[in-house]
């Protein structure tokens, strides 16, 4: 399994607002932290503002925050929602299954389709919380302690 960089970057968007749960974040912040684009995190936090994992406020002193509790965040329902597409092999595409001359015997497909559910099932064991595991630590990683803060 492999997750698109775009779901990795979401991801790291949602441990940095885990992290910051008393200030507003700004884009300029998280790119700086994670070293990823500003025009890259700004199509990123658009779309989990309008999947509501994240609540933003325009303007200046404006930012970002998480719109719940990192621990409320689950893990396998966010990648259900922001991965576009499970599909590990071409025959998991209604259109393109066709094109497989042992498609009608082939058990590889079952067997994938039970790999994404288990890879699933895990992540719907954890949370956001369970990335925040040693937030001193991640905060150092990240140069967190040297920001600015903006109370909310």
């Amino acid at each position: 399994m492999r997750l698109t960089a775009y779901t990795d970057y979401s991801l790291r968007v949602l441990i940095y607002l885990g992290l910051q749960k008393d200030r507003l974040v700004t884009i300029s912040e998280i790119s700086n932290s994670y070293e990823i684009s500003e025009n890259h995190l700004m199509k990123i936090t658009h779309n989990l503002g309008k999947l509501g994992y994240i609540t933003t406020m325009r303007g200046r002193g404006g930012g970002m925050r998480l719109a719940g509790k990192p621990e409320e965040i689950n893990l396998g329902q966010f990648a259900r929602q922001v991965e576009s597409d499970f599909a590990l092999v071409d025959c998991f595409d209604p259109k393109r299954r066709h094109d497989c001359v042992i498609a009608p015997e082939c058990r590889l497909q079952l067997i994938l389709h039970e790999a994404v559910r288990a890879f699933l099932g895990v992540l719907d064991n954890c949370t956001v919380a369970d990335l925040l595991r040693n937030p001193t630590r991640l905060k150092s990683l990240l140069n967190i302690e040297m920001v600015e803060s903006k109370p909310i």
